[in-house]
């Protein structure tokens, strides 16, 4: 299974949902990755993949400062899972990844 291309995902949280798109890179087991929100541009922190279990941190300054963790699982082309805020509860992370013409499959 490869990760390597772009993830539209959506995060269900308490101030509504939030939108990005991963830029998601593997070579030889590593992973490397940036977000990209309307707001702004963010690398992954400490992306790592076992199996199909995807985890990450990420800091982010819009719309609030806030620290995440993200962990979800991949099954083919969609990926579900969650992402921690802190003290917040875990909010729901859906996605779907792109293909080459531009458009989600």
């Amino acid at each position: 299974m490869s990760l390597t291309g772009s993830w539209n995902i959506n995060i269900a949280t308490p101030i509504g949902t939030q939108s990005a798109t991963l830029e998601l890179t593997e070579n030889e087991g590593v992973v490397e990755g940036m977000a990209k929100g309307d707001a702004e541009t963010t690398p992954l922190i400490t992306p790592a993949l076992n199996g199909n279990r995807l985890t990450w941190k990420q800091s982010i300054t819009k719309p609030m400062r806030l620290n995440l963790t993200f962990d979800v699982t991949i099954d083919g082309d969609t990926l579900t899972g969650t992402s921690k805020a802190g003290m917040l509860p875990s909010s729901k992370v859906t996605g779907m990844r792109v293909i080459e013409s531009g458009q989600q499959i």
